[in-house]
């Protein structure tokens, strides 16, 4: 986790504090099922939970431990004995480690996507905003980064809207699949362990029990859950890389919010550029580096093994800190943007009309030309226009053959820059909602 990109609600889930908190609670709901299996004394349940519930573990010790073991889980149990006393023997009673690390994993994983979740709640929130304020602003559309037919600015947010929909609806699903406990012992078998523990420790950490684990909960679901994260990236670097185009002296079509006292460049002074959007790129592209190891840890020897631990104990942190980050910058960017309506008009009238070329051509089929011989015709009007050598409009009332299907009323009606946006209210309905 670097600090630059860090924010603390998200960093403290990760904290070596919050993991030991877990484990110990993990450890306690453990020691109160058994108790009341008749496994262990009730009282040294009790004692447990009186003695360590509100005590804060020292980390420096804990490793110190560890130094000596080469195991943190027997580590953080040493310590507990240390807090708790004798009836620490009681702990820890037919669990495997696994028990402790996964469970705990999955709380985490619960955790981050529950704050993962209210920042695009806070992503599409200015989404919405900016779509609504941009409904009918018209901009062009682009294909391969070429000029191609009239959109609205609000139609470019709305698709980003429901895109970020889309990435909800999967984080939900996502955080689901990985809220399950594994409290079943040493390959899975609950061989020493009652699998009605499970049950009791999975509904006291907000979770459900994993219905067949090996020694380790299956890795399957944290592939899901990171690939999700990755896929948010994407949608995230996509918008911010839309910002960047338009932010381009060229184009000038929006542009990131620049601050008071703000500087865009050490050496030319005059410099607005488009940082934030550059750093979310970056940003997602660190979160997606993270799907290939997930991916890589289903694959496990046999009931287990720990290849997947180094991992994670990274993966887990910096995946969820980094998207935090990314997606609260992200709300802001859209909040603050920028917006040049009339720098997007002037773009669209920058071929002369050529935006308009399809309704021609098919204004022609309609009038009874051939389609390729009305593409022909569309064609050798327009490439003078794109040489800077007319107007497309002036060029097609000339042109005889086109003259002989349309009229110069008809020609000029294909020109009408609303019959491009006369869906709009359309798609903002199916992106949207009625309301």
């Amino acid at each position: 986790m670097i600090p630059r990109y860090t924010r603390p609600e998200m960093a403290s889930i990760w904290e070596p504090q919050t993991r030991f908190k877990i484990w110990f609670e993990i450890e306690a709901h453990a020691a109160d099922a058994l108790a009341e299996l008749g496994t262990i004394p009730k009282e040294a349940a009790r004692t447990v939970w009186a003695k360590a519930k509100d005590a804060i573990f020292d980390v420096a010790r804990i490793d110190e431990i560890e130094r000596e073991t080469k195991h943190d889980v027997i580590a953080f149990l040493t310590h507990l004995a240390e807090i708790v006393g004798p009836e620490a023997r009681f702990v820890h009673q037919g669990m495997t480690s696994s028990d402790v690390l996964d469970t705990c994993l999955n709380v985490q994983l619960t955790r981050a996507a529950d704050l993962l979740l209210a920042d695009l709640d806070k992503v599409l929130a200015a989404l919405k905003k900016r779509a609504f304020e941009h409904k009918m602003t018209p901009t062009i559309g682009r294909s391969h980064g070429i000029h191609a037919e009239p959109v609205t600015f609000g139609l470019k947010l709305a698709y980003a809207y429901a895109e970020f929909t889309r990435a909800k609806d999967r984080l939900i699903a996502a955080r689901k699949e990985v809220a399950t406990c594994a409290i079943s012992g040493a390959v899975g078998t609950f061989a020493q362990i009652d699998p009605r523990v499970e049950e009791h420790v999975a509904k006291a950490m907000g979770l459900v029990p994993e219905p067949i684990s090996t020694q380790v909960i299956p890795r399957d679901r944290h592939a899901m859950y990171f690939s999700t994260l990755g896929v948010i990236a994407s949608s995230i670097e996509r918008i911010a890389v839309e910002i960047r185009h338009m932010q381009r002296t060229e184009v000038l079509e929006a542009e990131e919010f620049f601050s008071e006292g703000q500087k865009g460049s050490s050496a030319m002074p005059h410099k607005r550029n488009p940082v934030l959007s550059e750093n979310l790129t970056g940003l997602s592209r660190m979160v997606r580096a993270y799907v290939t190891p997930a991916l890589e840890n289903v694959v496990l020897w046999h009931e287990r093994d720990i290849s997947h631990s180094s991992a994670e104990r990274m993966m887990g942190p910096d995946a969820t800190v980094t998207l935090d980050f990314a997606l609260v910058r992200l709300a802001g960017l859209i909040d603050k943007l920028l917006v040049y309506p009339a720098n997007m008009q002037k773009n669209l009238d920058r071929l002369g009309g050529l935006v308009h070329s399809q309704r021609v051509l098919l204004a022609l089929t309609q009038k009874g030309a051939s389609r390729e011989d009305a593409y022909k015709l569309v064609q050798r009007n327009a490439m003078p226009v794109w040489r800077g050598e007319g107007d497309f409009l002036q060029l097609l009332k000339k042109d005889s053959e086109v003259k002989t299907y349309l009229t110069d009323a008809e020609i000029e009606e294909q020109f009408d820059l609303g019959y491009h946006l006369k869906h709009v209210d359309t798609i903002f309905r199916r992106v949207f909602g009625e309301a």
